[in-house]
């Protein structure tokens, strides 16, 4: 199935947004859901370490913002979420591209909004692999999402870039 205009779009948002841009990753696939994204971090002259491998700079920065986007278009402008920490085990050199598949389960959504019910804020835990074509693990992420209801005092946020 081809992608949607509305995820076509999105797709060329996240990729233009500067921050994202300067990774050297490119979102190669949103679900038409966004509950999944998949990105593509290429070997190239920018992504290039001193032995000719993918920087590790490079690999957080392609992975950073992923799940934290996802959690925040699903819940809306009445929480922010951030990405709280990462830690990550790198487990070979990345040698040629590599790629990540982001995934945030209906399951894992709903179980957020339940708990958003009862407390202001919470962390959530997410595991990521970078791996190759081949399925060759690069690095493994361990990413914590800090999730907060906003106040009555705050007004809700602008309408971001990665809104459905």
């Amino acid at each position: 199935m081809s992608e949607s205009w509305k995820i076509k779009l999105l797709r060329w948002r996240f990729n233009r947004y500067p921050a994202y841009r300067q990774s050297g990753a490119r979102v190669v696939h949103i679900a038409e859901d966004f509950r999944e994204i998949t990105v593509r971090l290429p070997l190239n002259r920018s992504t290039r370490n001193l032995h000719g491998t993918i920087y590790g700079g490079a690999m957080y920065a392609a992975v950073d913002p992923l799940h934290a986007v996802i959690v925040a278009t699903h819940l809306g402008p009445d929480y922010h979420v951030w990405m709280k920490s990462a830690q990550i085990d790198f487990k070979r050199p990345g040698r040629g591209d590599l790629f990540a598949h982001a995934r945030v389960s209906k399951h894992e959504l709903d179980e957020i909004r339940d708990a958003l019910k009862h407390t202001a804020k919470l962390d959530r835990v997410f595991t990521l692999n970078l791996a190759d074509q081949a399925g060759n693990i690069a690095a493994h992420f361990t990413l914590t999402v800090h999730i907060k209801r906003r106040g009555a005092h705050e007004a809700p946020m602008e309408e971001l870039v990665f809104t459905r």
